[in-house]
């Protein structure tokens, strides 16, 4: 394992750019609203304005301070002051020097090696979590962009429906005056109408609340981007394989867990290990500003130099001991914690697995009646046009009326909502079971060469 451990996201090299660019643009000129945007420049520009990903990022940056912090104190540290001050009154308190250098470097401790361990494993948990932070923004503006575009599909075909509700209404209008049907179905066509008009307030409201969602996971202004049908690719149909889930997560867990326990192991050893240093000292001297030469039998000399190594054995520290347990209780809160998300990932892809499979068998039901509806659209219209084939005789059905056609395609275009809806849904599930079995990074190097 190296020793710095940096987490570099695949990108299109266009990619950047195109999202710069364009939230350059949409910021500086809010007028231009209605831009479309791509899902991949949505998730890049979600990944760079997060907050999540940025304090990831401060993590890694800490992390990488305290490996360097942890190795540097076998590099010797130098430093240079001056003792000079008013002549002293009696014996002098101190050496009158002009200039001090000193030197000072670590050269052997075994708990030292246990913390370099620790914060080198730190590090990459801390670069595996970096890595999971953008993980789950890119998965959160996948999914907001995904049910932004499904809702601007459903929102058209609820245009649609309230077009056909209004013809409808008309035309039961024109037969109540007439006296053929009785004021009931014209009661009937205006309810359908009203709640075309509700259901098309719900979608306003959803998606306005997703306009705002997606501008706060990328910083452009709210409404100023539509989604390109085109720019999603399809969502592989993952399966759980028994395997163990390789996730940046999971891993960043079990990794901070490691670091814990290296700490709490060079905790414990600093109890009983001593420590082995290194120190030297340079003086420059001077007897103008203290009356050394009436307490000295020889005049002390200008230069003076030692050097030497130390050594410190603990013997009786009762707060290295109570350290060791606070790090000892980190390192056992660590495990359990790593083990905990292992077992509520292993739950999540149960659970996911067994609700896609009941989401694919909901969307081909979804799909198959929105194709049966249209075809009663068809057989609806061959009938007006040529009638039913049975005649006006006794017992003969009657013949269609222009309001079953509205109603024929009020009910397909409620199909093809219902159709939206479980797909979504189905998209959605996918891309949770690919992050909980740790794909996620296939899936965004796909949406990069989209």
């Amino acid at each position: 394992m190296s020793e710095r451990s940096d987490v570099k996201a695949r990108h299109n090299p266009r990619t950047p750019w195109a999202a710069l660019l364009i939230a350059g643009t949409l910021a500086a000129a809010p007028a231009l609203l209605q831009a479309q945007v791509s899902l991949a420049t949505v998730v890049d520009l979600a990944q760079r304005n997060s907050s999540v990903v940025r304090l990831a990022q401060a993590d890694v940056n800490k992390a990488d301070a305290l490996l360097q912090e942890t190795r540097d104190v076998y590099i010797p540290s130098l430093e240079a002051g001056s003792s000079i001050g008013m002549k002293s009154i009696g014996f002098p308190a101190g050496q009158p020097s002009i200039l001090n250098i000193s030197l000072q470097s670590q050269v052997l401790s075994l708990p030292q090696w246990q913390y370099i361990r620790a914060a080198r494993i730190g590090l990459h948990a801390a670069s595996l979590n970096l890595k999971e932070s953008r993980e789950q923004v890119a998965l959160d503006a996948s999914t907001a962009y995904i049910e932004m575009e499904t809702v601007s599909r459903e929102q058209a075909a609820t245009d649609q429906q309230q077009g056909f509700a209004e013809r409808l209404v008309q035309i039961e209008q024109e037969r109540t005056e007439a006296g053929v049907d009785p004021l009931s179905d014209l009661l009937q066509a205006q309810l359908t109408a009203a709640q075309l008009k509700l259901k098309r307030l719900h979608l306003e409201t959803r998606a306005d609340t997703l306009a705002k969602q997606i501008s706060t996971l990328t910083g452009l202004p709210v409404g100023s981007i539509t989604p390109d049908r085109a720019s999603i690719p399809e969502i592989p149909a993952v399966k759980a394989d028994g395997a163990r889930p390789d996730t940046a997560g999971l891993e960043s867990a079990q990794m901070v867990a490691r670091s814990r326990q290296l700490q709490a192991h060079g905790d414990a050893m600093s109890r009983n290990f001593p420590i082995l240093s290194f120190g030297a000292q340079y003086n420059r001297d001077t007897s103008v500003f203290a009356d050394y030469l009436h307490y000295y039998k020889n005049n002390p000399p200008a230069n003076n130099l030692s050097a030497g190594f130390s050594i410190q054995f603990p013997l009786f520290d009762l707060n290295r001991r109570a350290k060791a347990k606070e790090s000892a209780a980190d390192a056992l809160r660590a495990k359990v914690e790593a083990e905990q998300a292992e077992r509520q990932n292993d739950i999540q892809i149960v659970a996911l697995t067994g609700s896609l499979r009941e989401l694919d068998a909901e969307a081909e039901i979804a799909t198959l009646k929105q194709q049966i509806a249209g075809e009663q659209i068809k057989a609806v219209q061959t009938q007006l046009e040529l009638g039913n084939g049975a005649g006006s005789g006794p017992g003969a059905p009657a013949q269609l009326t222009p309001k079953a056609e509205q109603l024929a395609r009020i009910d397909e275009r409620q199909k093809y909502q219902d159709a939206l809806e479980a797909g979504f849904d189905l998209s959605k599930a996918r891309l949770s079971l690919l992050r909980a079995l740790g794909h996620m990074e296939d899936w965004l190097q796909e949406l990069q060469a989209k």
